[in-house]
């Protein structure tokens, strides 16, 4: 597998993996316009000021997405999400690894944290196998729901 800065054609493709405003907000958190469109999609990504990685296969195919930035003097992984045709297969923690590995050395930090919605039990299975735990949020979190998860 390869860890490399996101393609334009990895973008478009994600376009397609969410059906309902529902399934973009829970992945992308607020503030990302719906419907979309390329150029919205793109821009609310922040590809030009957040740490932006795809995982593609040896075979280039598109295997996953995620992010990472500094918050609370940890690397903060966000939108991570696995291709639909490759659930399952491991992929989600060999993304989390790569992001994790790349964000501690980049930021200097020993941690690893994340948000994720209470009701999103696939996503939370995920990061507990990678050993992210559930702490409290030392504020308020915005959205209703939102579980706060460190990797120490």
């Amino acid at each position: 597998m390869k860890f490399i800065q996101p393609l334009e054609s990895h973008l478009l493709e994600m376009m397609s993996w969410f059906s309902s405003e529902k399934e973009l907000t829970d992945w992308s958190g607020p503030n990302f316009r719906y419907p979309y469109d390329k150029s919205s999609f793109i821009e609310d990504l922040k590809i030009s000021t957040l740490s932006s990685f795809s995982l593609v296969s040896n075979e280039s195919s598109f295997l996953a997405f995620g992010q990472y930035y500094q918050r609370l003097d940890r690397c903060h992984l966000g939108r991570l999400i696995v291709n639909p045709e490759f659930r399952g297969k491991g992929i989600a923690f060999e993304l989390m690894r790569r992001i994790c590995e790349s964000g501690l050395k980049e930021l200097k930090v020993k941690e690893c944290s994340l948000f994720v919605l209470a009701h999103n039990e696939n996503a939370i299975k995920a990061y507990n196998k990678y050993g992210f735990t559930v702490v409290s949020y030392p504020d308020e979190i915005s959205l209703e729901n939102c579980l706060y998860m460190v990797k120490r």
